[in-house]
């Protein structure tokens, strides 16, 4: 059975920084490109940034590009968030592929809030 698991998600002034960390069972993670999606109450889940297999290729999203890096290290994969704002509120979910198909592998996501 396959799970993935994020976790480092938490309550955060505005401008401060956290880390989020994935990681999976049953499922070898290195096989894969790997994200972080986003999605706050009332909107569409987002794409937020994207890290090919071998780690040398990282996109972004245009809201993000700047703040947010992504990086992988063996069967773990993380998003650095710095300078947070209140938009960046939402449940952050880690994922299989960079597609957001619901077929790929998902988590039960983490909760990042951003006081203002």
């Amino acid at each position: 059975q396959v799970q993935v698991m994020e976790s480092g998600g938490g309550l955060v002034q505005a401008g401060g920084s956290l880390r989020l960390s994935c990681t999976a069972s049953g499922l070898i993670f290195e096989n894969y490109h790997l994200s972080w999606f986003r999605q706050s109450p009332g909107k569409e889940r987002e794409g937020v940034a994207c890290i090919d297999r071998r780690g040398s290729s990282t996109r972004y999203a245009d809201s993000v590009q700047g703040r947010f890096t992504i990086s992988r290290d063996g069967a773990r994969v993380n998003l650095q968030m710095n300078g947070l704002k209140s938009e960046d509120t939402a449940v952050y979910y880690c994922a299989s592929e960079c597609r957001g198909r619901s077929e790929d592998y998902w988590g039960q996501g983490t909760q990042v809030t951003v006081s203002s």
